[in-house]
């Protein structure tokens, strides 16, 4: 039998292109198509969802989540937002329930390779700084694929990477924001889809991973896999390398 899945935040650009992909799958029936101001909740009672993909907003995406989980249903969360302490507490709901679930801050395989690429150098090159180049509707920022690649970064550093001394902002917030031992720099332009630069400083050379998503079809391969696994999790996880 198909999926039954419910697309939260369709009339978006990743929504729309979302919708469209999952309803030519043969193992995925798209059951419903939300948008901002519908009761999220009853939809997925109307609708008998077994998976609810959601791709709405930062300021949205806790209440979303929650519902979702209330539900009893599996989350495939690609929205931005969420904060470590709240995916915490969620993930100790979701633990409690046996509830599958994906915190998935980007779908794209490529993405994906390059923070593992980033977390493999990170044991060799402690010292790294993140640049993400995002389209200019994206309001929130840092990325959560920035984020993630931090965690990551931090995760595999067998030593913590030098301190510059006796630094000082002229103007506060040049150096970008300092999350996990990584400065972030977020860009927010027009022409751009998603981008990011991860560089690495040694002594005397420098190692750059970039990746460029410009076309949200690169999004999809990852949205299928996500939606395909989701269900075979017991538990609510971040970041789509753990169903790869």
């Amino acid at each position: 039998m198909p999926l039954r899945i419910l697309v939260n935040g369709a009339n978006g650009k990743m929504g729309q292109i979302t919708v469209k992909t999952l309803s030519q799958q043969p193992n995925f029936t798209v059951v419903g198509a939300t948008h901002r101001g519908d009761n999220l909740a009853e939809e997925i009672k109307k609708s008998n969802a077994q998976i609810v993909v959601d791709l709405t907003n930062a300021d949205a995406v806790l209440k979303n989540i929650q519902t979702i989980i209330d539900a009893g249903v599996h989350p495939v969360i690609g929205t931005s937002g969420l904060v470590k302490e709240q995916i915490i507490k969620l993930q100790e709901q979701c633990a409690q329930l046996k509830l599958g679930g994906l915190i998935v801050p980007n779908f794209s395989l490529g993405a994906i390779l390059m923070m593992k690429c980033a977390q493999e150098v990170a044991k060799y090159f402690p010292n790294a700084e993140i640049i993400e180049m995002h389209h200019d509707g994206k309001l929130d920022s840092p990325s959560g694929t920035a984020v993630r690649t931090a965690e990551m970064i931090a995760e595999a550093r067998v030593q913590l990477p030098a301190v510059l001394a006796n630094s000082r902002e002229t103007i506060p917030g040049a150096r970008g924001a300092h999350y996990q031992q990584t400065f972030i720099h977020a860009v927010r332009l027009p022409g751009m889809v998603a981008h990011q630069q991860v560089i690495f400083g040694g002594l005397g050379e420098t190692f750059t991973l970039r990746h460029d998503a410009i076309d949200r079809q690169c999004f999809m391969a990852g949205m299928i896999l996500a939606c395909s696994k989701v269900s075979e999790l017991k538990t609510l996880v971040c970041g789509l390398e753990h169903v790869l």
